[in-house]
């Protein structure tokens, strides 16, 4: 199990003036990442997620909070590092290495490398081993350290945007090996990615950041069911975002057109209709949103990407 609390972090850079510059990456980030789970990490971009991820495997330590895999500090031990594998988002410094070599290389780190994982995917994916890496495409370099990091057999894997790069069929092929050599070990998967229907089909845990701060985390089918869209008709005057307010529930967008008032309202569907009951509407429908919308939703109302989702839609 990994247990981040309280953790915050703040990046310095000298500046030509008194003191330099300041910025907090994270800002006091607490979750639990169970074992044997998949569990994705949302974000906008800049969040925060591949810093957190460093921290977890022990490249950043926290200026503030602790992260802890299975009850010891990650930061500094080399016996807890041994349990995790990082995928970075970056390839750049695997060119001078070929397949070959970086299984070599990795075998020296890690006690657990099993060559007959190592052999078992590379079949399955067909690279060539004695090519330097320099020489592999995007979507190639990708599949390489995924076959490493799978065959060094850990008890966790995290993945920083490991499907970047490949096409759909080669994004299919490499997901499932990942989520089959995972599950069959009973394993910890940790996935980022920008593209959140990916998150959706893949983890059953995810957690969304924002400018270094948490918004949500929990498994994906609570979180669906704590957002919904509602829509209101009333033909003489329509339900207004102050009316909706004034029964106490936390409207994140709002919209009309005529008689039709629509609302994006945080809540379980009980207690939005419990809430909006005291109203008088000739219709009141909730409408369940996907984790795309709820992710594009919190963020609009934290103004960041306004007019994705347009006021009128």
């Amino acid at each position: 199990m990994i247990e981040i609390e309280k953790v915050s972090m703040v990046f310095r850079q000298k500046g030509l003036g008194k003191g330099g510059t300041e910025f907090k990456a994270l800002d006091d980030i607490s979750i639990t990442i169970p074992d044997g789970c998949i569990y994705g990490f949302l974000g906008s971009n800049g969040a925060g997620k591949s810093t957190l991820m460093r921290m977890m495997c022990g490249v950043y330590n926290t200026d503030e909070g602790s992260i802890k895999i299975d009850g010891k500090e990650v930061y500094n031990d080399p016996e807890v590092k041994e349990k995790i594998f990082f995928v970075n988002d970056e390839t750049v410094q695997y060119g001078a290495f070929t397949l070959d070599g970086l299984r070599k290389y990795y075998k020296a780190y890690y006690p657990t490398f099993s060559d007959e994982v190592f052999d078992r995917l590379n079949k399955k994916l067909s690279l060539p081993l004695n090519k330097r890496l320099s020489e592999f495409s995007k979507g190639m370099k990708r599949q390489a350290v995924v076959i490493i990091g799978l065959s060094c057999m850990t008890q966790y894997l995290m993945l920083d945007e490991a499907f970047d790069g490949l096409d759909p069929a080669m994004r299919k092929l490499v997901k499932n090996i990942i989520v089959d050599e995972m599950i069959d070990r009973e394993a910890t998967l940790i996935v980022s990615s920008h593209n959140v229907a990916e998150i959706n089909e893949l983890c059953d845990r995810a957690m969304l950041i924002h400018k270094g701060k948490l918004l949500f985390a929990d498994e994906i089918d609570e979180i669906k069911g704590g957002f919904h869209k509602v829509q209101l008709v009333r033909k003489d005057v329509p339900v207004g975002r102050d009316e909706l307010e004034t029964v106490d529930v936390e409207v994140m967008q709002y919209s009309s057109m005529g008689s039709v008032s629509q609302a994006v309202i945080k809540g379980t569907e009980e207690e939005i209709m419990r809430k909006l009951s005291v109203l008088k509407t000739e219709v009141t429908e909730v409408i369940p949103l996907t984790l795309e919308e709820i992710f594009i939703y919190e963020l609009e109302a934290r103004g960041y990407g306004s007019g994705i989702i347009s006021e009128d839609k």
